[in-house]
């Protein structure tokens, strides 16, 4: 079971996709919060939380006060599940009378969903990004997302890539910088930030 741990719509429980996808655990999440919130990176932000799964990382921050979240998920069935969660989450606004953040789910590939912002923006989109690949997914293909973000994004963002432990840290390119590592049991978290 996965559940929303903190805000608005705190203790609702999310759906998970039955295969194909990791939930991130409490203790990390919360882990994760407890930095954006220190880093005064929550209230009012831009999030994008990439190979989106169950929607559980933005959607938490959608909770917590973001003002749009953006999930990003290819699969469909995790899509759906994505889309149901949102609504879930939604609902909780509407029940405590209380401004909603705009949340949207793309169902698209990552790289896709890059492109087109690349093609469309003409400034810096987001504040907060979260990416939390499936752990098979190749270290070329990280660096390519990561490649492809950072002329997106916002000055002072926030980057968070998930991982396992196993793995090596993401390649960074030249736009963003690393600033902290994290290990919690099997998953390591990686933060970066643009690069000056």
């Amino acid at each position: 079971m996965t559940r929303i741990i903190s805000g608005a719509a705190g203790s609702l429980r999310l759906e998970v996709p039955k295969s194909g996808t990791r939930p991130t655990s409490d203790r990390v999440r919360e882990a994760i919060f407890s930095t954006l919130t220190s880093w005064d990176l929550i209230e009012g932000v831009r999030v994008l939380d990439l190979y989106a799964g169950s929607g559980a990382l933005g959607l938490e921050a959608a909770s917590r006060g973001a003002a749009t979240v953006t999930l990003v998920e290819k699969h469909p069935q995790a899509a759906e599940i994505a889309k149901r969660n949102t609504r879930t989450v939604l609902g909780a606004f509407s029940r405590a009378s209380t401004a909603a953040p705009r949340i949207d789910v793309v169902r698209q590939s990552v790289q896709t969903f890059l492109a087109s912002e690349g093609e469309r923006s003409v400034t810096p989109t987001w504040d907060v990004v979260m990416i939390d690949p499936p752990y098979d997914h190749s270290e070329t293909e990280i660096s390519d997302v990561l490649n492809a973000l950072a002329p997106l994004l916002a000055q002072g963002a926030a980057v968070l890539v998930e991982r396992s432990t196993r793995t090596p840290e993401p390649t960074w390119p030249s736009g963003i910088q690393p600033i902290r590592e994290k290990r919690y049991g099997e998953t390591a978290l990686w933060w970066a930030e643009p690069a000056l």
